[in-house]
């Protein structure tokens, strides 16, 4: 067995072991794929695991597919690139519509389309495709999510008459404004604390 050094290395093998596959349904793998680790352009939200181009989008026409960094186990990462393969495939015409179905359908893979995955019969198969290549040469990376905190920003209304205004964190101090109209002290609303 090949021990591969790098992941595009080990990535560009397992396309060579995926033609069969393909070619068994009637399906060509383009020959000059690009295969590479890295988040999809929609940055590092954990569904987007995978994600292919179009040879359009490419300056030298070929497809080129990232593989999330997020993902490190040999089976789930060929699960992934099989995805990304029927888009390249397709060379991206279709997203996710009838004939990326078609071609999906036809491999094994099964579920909601948009996140298309082996079905058991092609999950066998990727397990073998797996040891024969052997460890995925790749730490996996930790992906954290920060959730943004929201506020609801700090403002003043009148009590009589419904009048409101924004109020910027510098004036907060300063207490609530007075009403225009009605000339009555308007009422916090919001959130009033100083950052």
């Amino acid at each position: 067995m090949t021990k591969y050094t790098t992941r595009e290395s080990w990535l560009l093998a397992a396309v060579d072991l995926l033609r069969p596959i393909f070619l068994d349904k009637n399906h060509v793998i383009p020959p000059d794929v690009m295969v590479s680790c890295g988040f999809a352009s929609t940055g590092t939200r954990s569904h987007h695991v995978g994600q292919c181009w179009s040879k359009r989008s490419s300056t030298n026409d070929q497809n080129q597919i990232f593989i999330s960094p997020a993902l490190h186990e040999p089976v789930e990462v060929l699960d992934t690139l099989v995805h990304e393969l029927v888009h390249a495939v397709d060379d991206c015409q279709h997203k996710h519509g009838k004939e990326f179905k078609k071609i999906a359908l036809s491999l094994g893979m099964k579920g909601p389309m948009r996140s298309a995955d082996a079905g058991p019969e092609l999950k066998e198969r990727l397990t073998q495709l797996a040891q024969k290549l052997g460890a995925y040469p790749h730490g996996k990376l930790q992906v954290t999510h920060h959730k943004a905190v929201s506020r609801a920003r700090a403002r003043a209304k009148c009590p009589e008459c419904g009048f409101q205004v924004p109020m910027y964190r510098k004036f907060l101090a300063y207490g609530p404004p007075l009403c225009p109209k009605d000339k009555i002290e308007m009422t916090p609303v919001g959130d009033w604390e100083e950052s």
